[in-house]
């Protein structure tokens, strides 16, 4: 009985050890920055109007291409959770590219296309997207809206057919069960989509660099404010930005930990 406590205390020490190192790893992170902050400084952050762009530019172009990403991936979601698809796997793993290829690949190959002939064709007859301030659209959507397609699936995927059966039983048509039913069932994880896509568009770089560009007081997103102070050499700055940003997913997340969990606050 002995043997058992010692070793299952030695299991929980080592476990909980690791979780301890992790978690102060990313504490001495975020604690670093500390030395390059001051009350002037940040002050005087807040109040240029470099910092009020991107941040204005980040929120906007993350708003629009979150309810953009819901709006396509809700029924692009459950169509491939409940609808019969030929080559189903392939269809799945195409549809997974996007969100795992390197932003800066796909921002590549989206720089490539519209400087081809449709690519180009778009750009006359309808918006102008490279190093333009759709580009920062086109770019977080191409990454967002693949990623919310991957989480409409899963929430459709544990959400119990029987339910859509029984209201067809009952005289709905397949719509009718699908706005009545489904999509209620579904609000959580709607929301919760909704958040974790703003909070991907918002961090976006990678893609919106190579596509938009980086220049000032344009195509200036939160992320791309960092690198061009960064590049500048203006360390406090950059700082001051990277705590916006922080802040900022630290919140996102803190809501999204009590609209899928509303115990866990106090857990």
């Amino acid at each position: 009985m002995g043997r058992k406590k010692i070793a299952a205390r030695a299991f929980t020490m080592a476990f909980s050890g690791l979780l301890t190192m992790v978690l102060m790893y990313i504490l001495l992170l975020l604690f670093s920055q500390v030395s390059y902050l001051n009350k002037e400084v940040l002050l005087s952050s807040l109040k240029d109007k470099e910092v009020h762009f991107a941040l204005a530019l980040s929120l906007e172009s993350a708003l629009a291409v979150a309810a953009l990403a819901l709006l396509i991936g809700i029924p692009a979601g459950y169509a491939l959770s409940r609808f019969s698809v030929p080559a189903k796997a392939v269809i799945d793993t195409i549809m997974d590219l996007p969100v795992v290829i390197s932003p800066v690949a796909l921002g590549a190959m989206l720089l490539i296309f519209f400087n081809t002939a449709p690519g180009l064709f778009f750009q006359e007859h309808f918006f102008s997207v490279v190093f333009n301030v759709t580009g920062i659209i086109v770019a977080q959507a191409t990454i967002v809206i693949f990623l919310a397609i991957r989480l409409m699936k899963s929430i459709f995927d544990a959400i119990d057919p029987a339910y859509e059966m029984a209201a067809r039983v009952l005289g709905e048509s397949r719509a009718g069960a699908f706005w009545r039913v489904t999509l209620p069932m579904a609000r959580p994880g709607i929301m919760a989509t909704f958040i974790l896509s703003w909070a991907r568009a918002l961090g976006e770089f990678g893609a919106t660099v190579t596509l938009a560009g980086a220049t000032k007081m344009k195509t200036e997103t939160l992320p791309i404010a960092i690198y061009l102070n960064l590049s500048a050499v203006k360390i406090e700055k950059a700082v001051a930005l990277v705590s916006i940003i922080v802040l900022m997913a630290f919140l996102i997340l803190l809501a999204l930990r009590l609209l899928t969990d509303k115990g866990a606050l106090y857990q």
